[in-house]
Parts: structure tokens; C-alpha cells; sequence
């Protein structure tokens, strides 16, 4: 890893600027402008992602999915690890980034393996048996394997670095070869050899939805080792070939940068998408069925007032058989008189509550009216008094 060295502040930098960040803003340097851009955008969209998908987590009704979103997420994370480390590589060499550069490289793109890897096994343990394994075991498997890389790491820094004066600290940091720096990540290229090998296995699923993620993650898989295996040549034997050891700084960031948007475009959105089409299969279910429902009681509700109409000429049905307790009744005028010869005489108001009952039961009940007879004499009345009806219809009396 060269050091970049200025005498005065590039094109594009004021002069005030640190001397670390000339990479920044040098119009020359444009690699480090892009790759600054790509950068941001990355960490802009990880982040959106990542609230996205937490956000839908209450929404996910398939417990298959809702199984592995902690695995999802943890690489998202990682993701936008390695869109930060970038600006790393952009900037100068000191002791900060040095160390960055040396320990960070390798565990985040060993975190974003581990969790593919992951994935990859609970895709093909779920069609082997069938049923959905605990999704919380495969992510502390994914934690386990990143652990090891951290292990690894620590280790590294600590043998190749000695305690010695500040400035021998800071050039030990900085001062390693490149076959170094490409050694010490052998654990993360096993990684991803075996994401791609686990991938192909899971391939073989028999759920349409869960046989594309493991397309995802194959492509993703080897689409990353594309990127490795270019930027690993470059990286060791392209530079000094085409003479541009100051390239080094530009072949890891653009690395770190395409690798990071291959993560999010080819597996993170798709999976992304596909949570978000399950809630939407949910949302429209439950429309059609509330949608049914309400169709079954408008049906219920015009059969009911067809009913009531044919019977007791009510409007509902609900409301016809309380109507039908509570209205009054119609009683005959006539329905005291049972057709059997009177020992006494009665008077007419005697007979007349005889007739109708109880005055009480009166205010309760409705009392058809009595029979007429026509008019005895032209221009008298048509109706006869009642109490004169029920004389004169007495059988002592005739």
C-alpha cells in the first residue's frame, strides 16, 4: 500500500484541507471521487433498507421468512460496514485507517459470507425436512463463523505488529506487503466458496419462492467471487505489470464499493420485495374476505326483507319479530259471545264489558269494528249505536 504524499494541495482541495483528504476532493484522482459517490448512495440506500425491512417485520405473516430476517438483517448491517470501510481507502494512510483497512476488510466481508452461508443451509434443510428450522440457531451459526475471521484478525495484527516508539508503530501498521494483506483473508475466500457450493445445493427446493432465494444467493455468490478473483490479481501481480502500484488504494475501495451494490441489488432487494409481496398476498386476502362477508350479509339482509314482507309485512327481520310481540292485537267485537243461551238478562253497558273485556286489556289491544246494518230509514244513519246492535241481536229479548 503506497503513501500518498503531497508537496501542496491538488486541484479542487483549498489549502487548508489535511492532507489525508486530497483524495477526496482531487479532480485528477476521479476514482476517488466516484467511488466517494457510490460510497454514499450505498450507505444511503443500506440504511433505507434496513428500516424497511424492520419495519415489516410486525407485517410478515410466513413464519419461514420471518425465520431468517435476523440473518437478513445482520448482513445488511455488514453491507453497510463495507460502504463506510470504502472512504478508508479513499482517504491517506495513517495509523486510524491503516488499522482499519487491515482488521476491518476481512471481518465485514466475513459477516456478509457467514450469513449467506446461513441462508444457503436453512434453504436446503427446509425442503429436506419439510418443515421450518429455528432461524435463531442458524444466525448464532453465522455469529460463530464471523467470530473465527475476528479471531483470526486479531491475531494477525498482534504478531505482525511489536511494541515499539509511535512512529515505528505507525509504519509497521501501514507497511505490509500485499501478498500480506491478500493472505490473511483466506478464511473469507473459504467462506465464499463454500456460499457458492451451498448454494447449488439449495437450488434443488421445491418452493418456487424459496428456490429463487437460493438463485439470489448463487448469483451473489458468484458474482463476489468475480469481483475477489479481479481484484486479487490486480491487486498482486496487474499494478506492477501495468507499472501503477498507486492504484492499490483504488482496486480495494472499487472492490469494497461493487461488492457492497452487488449485495444489496442481488440479494438484499429481491428479498426485500419478496416480504413485502407477502404482505401485500395478506392485505388483499383479507380485503376479498372482508369484501365476501359483506356481500353474505346484504344477501342475509334482502332475504330477510323478502321473508318479512311474505309474512308480517315488516321491513327486517330482526325488527319484525319484536314489532310483532309488542303491537297490538285485533280482537272480533263478537269473540265473548260463545253461541250458548244467556240464563239473565243483561243491560247493554253489562254486555258490552262482557263483550270487550276489561277496560285495562282494552288500552292494550285493538278492537276491530262492529258490524253494520243498513240504514232503517232514508237519511239516518249508517251504523246503528252498538249497545242498540247487541240488543237487538239477544235471543230473551226476540
Amino acid at each position: 500500500m503506497a503513501m500518498n504524499s503531497f508537496s501542496t494541495a491538488p486541484e479542487g482541495c483549498p489549502s487548508s484541507i489535511d492532507p489525508r483528504y486530497y483524495t477526496l476532493c482531487d479532480l485528477k484522482a476521479v476514482w476517488g471521487i466516484v467511488v466517494e459517490a457510490f460510497a454514499s448512495a450505498g450507505i444511503l440506500t443500506s440504511f433505507l433498507l434496513l428500516l424497511v425491512m424492520v419495519s415489516s417485520l410486525p407485517f410478515v405473516t410466513d413464519r419461514r421468512r420471518k425465520s431468517v430476517l435476523a440473518l437478513q438483517a445482520t448482513f445488511l448491517i455488514f453491507s453497510l460496514g463495507l460502504f463506510g470501510l470504502s472512504f478508508a481507502f479513499i482517504m491517506g494512510q495513517d495509523s486510524t485507517t491503516c488499522t482499519a483497512r487491515r482488521f476491518v476488510f476481512g471481518v465485514l466481508f466475513a459477516g456478509c459470507f457467514a450469513c449467506l452461508l446461513m441462508h444457503s443451509l436453512w434453504l436446503a434443510l427446509l425442503d429436506q425436512h419439510k418443515k421450518c428450522p429455528k432461524g435463531w440457531l442458524f444466525w448464532l451459526g453465522a455469529l460463530g463463523l464471523w467470530l473465527v475471521e475476528v479471531i483470526i484478525n486479531t491475531e494477525w495484527m498482534t504478531i505482525t505488529q511489536m511494541p515499539q516508539d509511535n512512529s515505528a508503530v505507525i509504519r509497521s501498521v501501514c507497511d505490509i506487503t500485499n501478498k500480506d494483506f491478500t493472505m490473511a483473508l483466506i478464511y473469507v475466500m473459504v467462506l465464499l466458496v463454500a456460499v457458492v457450493l451451498m448454494a447449488v445445493l439449495s437450488m434443488t427446493h421445491t418452493h418456487k419462492s424459496f428456490w429463487r432465494d437460493a438463485l439470489y444467493i448463487l448469483l451473489t455468490g458468484l458474482l463476489s467471487f468475480s469481483i475477489w478473483l479481479v481484484w486479487i490479481v490486480m491487486y498482486i501481480h496487474g499494478n506492477k505489470i501495468l507499472q501503477h502500484s498507486n492504484w492499490d488504494d483504488a482496486t480495494l475501495a472499487i472492490a469494497l464499493v461493487s461488492n457492497g451494490w452487488v449485495f444489496l441489488l442481488i440479494y438484499i432487494i429481491p428479498e426485500i420485495c419478496a416480504l413485502t409481496k407477502d404482505i401485500e398476498d395478506v392485505e388483499i386476502s383479507l380485503e376479498g374476505q372482508h369484501c365476501f362477508s359483506s356481500i353474505r350479509v346484504y344477501e342475509n339482509f334482502l332475504r330477510d326483507q323478502t321473508d318479512s314482507r311474505q309474512g308480517s309485512g315488516m321491513e327486517s327481520k330482526t325488527f319484525s319479530k319484536h314489532e310483532f310481540d309488542t303491537a297490538k292485537k285485533l280482537i272480533s267485537p263478537y269473540s265473548g259471545y260463545n253461541g250458548q243461551v244467556r240464563s239473565r238478562v243483561y243491560q247493554a253497558t253489562e254486555l258490552a264489558i262482557i263483550s270487550e273485556g276489561p277496560i285495562n286489556e282494552i288500552s292494550h289491544e285493538e278492537v276491530l269494528p262492529s258490524a253494520t246494518a243498513p240504514p232503517l230509514v232514508p237519511g239516518s244513519s249508517s251504523r246503528l249505536p252498538r249497545d242498540n246492535l247487541c240488543l237487538q241481536q239477544d235471543p230473551l229479548q226476540k
